[in-house]
């Protein structure tokens, strides 16, 4: 079985903060591939903001390259919207039996995780890898057994709004974006 990590994110755009954060789990956690899986138009987002979905997916596809432990997902593109980590799951395992499925979130994530749908169940059949967030309370479940809390993981203070509002502002985002992701946004128009 493959260990395999998932990391889920809107990623609008992606920027060097998560690639960031995929590197440092490839080479602090016992994963052996990380699958970075673009999330469809979250119904708590203004969809306003949102790039569009294969937008979004071109875009991470460019930011990793050849990075062989490194993977761009849509897989959740062609499941029934809105998307539930629970269900990305079940249709994972049974699409690919030969991987051993994780999850990747911040802190900010793990400490509403008792409201997610079936996270008794998530907590169950997946470890999770938690990436600690400034000002942000872990909860009760970074205790638990299926719950492995990495400490050090070097942040970058970036968020993908505040790309999106200096593009917006036509300043340069430059470094804050892989190259070639700065260079589609630049052609693309994105987020103007």
């Amino acid at each position: 079985m493959k260990k395999t990590g998932l990391f889920f994110g809107s990623f609008n755009p992606v920027h060097v903060g998560h690639l960031v954060i995929a590197n440092y789990l490839l080479n602090e956690s016992d994963l052996e591939e990380l699958w970075m899986v673009v999330t469809p138009h979250n119904p708590h987002k203004k969809k306003s903001s949102l790039a569009n979905d294969y937008d979004r997916y071109h875009m991470l596809q460019q930011a990793i390259g050849d990075n062989p432990r490194l993977k761009a997902s849509d897989i959740e593109f062609n499941l029934p919207q809105p998307s539930y980590t629970i269900d990305t799951l079940t249709f994972l395992a049974e699409k690919f039996d030969n991987r051993e499925f994780n999850l990747i979130m911040g802190g900010d994530n793990l400490a509403s995780l008792h409201k997610w749908k079936n996270y008794e169940t998530i907590l169950k059949y997946h470890h999770i890898y938690v990436f600690s967030r400034p000002g942000y309370e872990l909860g009760e479940l970074a205790n638990h057994s299926s719950v492995t809390v990495l400490e050090d993981t070097p942040l970058l203070h970036i968020s993908a709004s505040y790309i999106r509002a200096q593009i917006k502002a036509g300043k340069s985002v430059r470094y804050l974006v892989p190259d070639k992701v700065y260079e589609t946004i630049k052609d693309s128009r994105l987020y103007l």
